[in-house]
């Protein structure tokens, strides 16, 4: 195989994790390369295991959770997971919801993991998406908890909107990140997906830095105002004890 073919490939896997669900036209504009040739890249991904078909979107290809498990061995987020999942499962038996575990990744929350509600109506986000941080709780929830000057860096660059909830002027999402600290947790009223509301909580690791976020996340239907500080604050138990886990210190309030 040539270096190019694998660049190719790749370029090809990395367009469906920031994509996915993703259709082939789209990913051969992301990559700039015919879709005969993608679709060959597609084929040979799905026959190693790394990607498959959609269920629920004809067409659509996603990463499989081989791609994610051997993506996250020996990566930071495969120690934050070990030590979140006990904490995790006990939340959303608590919470009923969906909860997710996220972790940076250039300027996205990447998530690792997801424990399913089991309501028919849900929030869903395919392990491995990536999520814009002013757009989610985990996002902002993030932002919270990291230095000011990575804060400054990610506020000046693009800011999209995701739906007509998404909030991308800097100066009040300044305002956000502020109440978010006060509060401990962000809010997130579909901003990320329409009909879809959460509340996400920071991770702290060693020496208090931000390692990464949970949520929780469901139908605006049911995750209403009312349920904001219960929920809340939950989560921020949770996270307090995944922190400490990681070693974070307590002088930060985890």
């Amino acid at each position: 195989m040539s270096t190019q073919s694998v660049v190719t490939a790749i370029r090809v896997l990395e367009a469906v994790s920031d994509n996915q669900p993703a259709g082939l036209s789209e990913l051969s504009r992301e990559v700039d390369v015919p879709k005969a040739t993608v679709l060959r890249v597609l084929r040979t991904l799905g026959e190693l295991g790394w990607v498959s078909q959609s269920e629920a979107q004809a067409g659509k290809w996603v990463l499989t959770n081989h791609a994610f498990a051997v993506a996250s061995r020996g990566s930071s987020g495969s120690v934050i997971r070990d030590a979140a999942m006990g904490p995790l499962n006990a939340l959303q038996l608590d919470t009923t919801e969906t909860v997710h575990l996220a972790v940076p990744d250039r300027g996205y929350m990447l998530i690792i993991e997801r424990l399913d509600t089991p309501h028919v109506l849900r929030a869903f986000l395919p392990l491995g998406s990536r999520l814009p941080m002013h757009a989610s709780s985990t996002g902002m929830a993030y932002l919270s908890a990291a230095d000011e000057a990575f804060v400054e860096e990610y506020l000046a660059g693009p800011l999209e909107a995701l739906t007509p909830q998404t909030v991308v002027d800097p100066a009040q999402l300044r305002a956000m990140i502020v109440d978010t600290r006060a509060r401990g947790y962000s809010i997130n009223e579909q901003g990320l997906s329409t009909g879809i509301t959460s509340i996400g909580v920071p991770l702290l690791g060693p020496g208090g830095v931000a390692a990464g976020s949970i949520s929780i996340s469901g139908p605006s239907s049911r995750i209403v105002p009312a349920k904001y500080q219960e929920y809340g604050e939950a989560a921020a138990g949770t996270a307090r004890e995944i922190s400490r886990a990681l070693g974070a210190f307590s002088s930060k309030g985890y």
